[in-house]
């Protein structure tokens, strides 16, 4: 544990190599995210952490913007010596590692389900993301993790501070971000994904200046869904 923004930040980091940052979902925590590190530690440095406000990490004490968790992102590599960082994020964490990437050194980005481009009708991303939750078909090697955690800190039960950054985050649009990306950027989607349809992948796309597309079965955890072949996607994307 660690203090960066006056923040107690828990976060694990392990094995050798260049160095891969992983960033959780909304509602989500370190557990998520391991059993891609795992294996990808056998040939780079992993680093997970909680971000603020889940898992172990405490809360932000104001109301954070996307922007805000990327300045604290920033600070928390440095303060642990990741520089040009391989970033791979699902969903919220995804949309760190748009703006992330458009602002500071990054070697490549892989984005699971990371909504990015604000749609201003139909079901809000919070509605969307909530409801797959609820009808997630899980895994039996990461059931019990996904059941404790997935929901755990939805809008319903998160606290006061942590709805409000929720609806601040959510409605940002990354589309100038995205733009800016100069590094190569993978995007992994389910073609049955609610929360963030494969359209909005599509249309990320379009926005990359070096990006391509992956699509699997499953749903906005396509990525847990599809483990061997995502990490035989990411070995051949990040090795290569």
């Amino acid at each position: 544990m660690i203090k960066v923004h006056d923040i107690d930040v828990n976060y694990i980091q392990y094995g050798s190599g260049r160095d891969v940052v992983l960033l959780h979902g909304w509602g989500q925590n370190i557990e998520m995210m391991t059993p891609l590190a795992d294996p990808i530690s056998e040939h780079f440095r992993v680093t997970i952490l909680d971000l603020p406000g889940f898992g172990k990490s405490s809360e932000p004490k104001t109301v954070w913007t996307v922007k805000d968790y990327v300045l604290f992102l920033k600070d928390f590599l440095e303060t642990v010596q990741v520089k040009n960082p391989i970033l791979i994020g699902h969903s919220f964490g995804g949309r760190l590692a748009i703006l992330y990437a458009s602002l500071y050194e990054t070697r490549q980005v892989v984005l699971f389900g990371a909504p990015c481009i604000r749609k201003k009708e139909g079901p809000t991303l919070k509605e969307k993301m909530l409801k797959t939750a609820k009808k997630l078909p899980l895994m039996a090697s990461v059931a019990e993790t996904m059941k404790k955690h997935i929901g755990s800190t939805d809008y319903k039960n998160a606290s006061p501070m942590m709805r409000e950054i929720l609806v601040k985050t959510v409605n940002q649009d990354l589309s100038e971000s995205a733009k800016k990306i100069k590094a190569p950027t993978l995007l992994i989607w389910g073609e049955n994904d609610e929360a963030v349809p494969l359209s909005d992948a599509q249309a990320l796309e379009k926005l990359l200046q070096d990006g391509a597309l992956i699509v699997l079965p499953g749903s906005h955890y396509s990525y847990l869904e599809n483990l061997g072949r995502v990490l035989a996607i990411l070995k051949e994307f990040m090795e290569g």
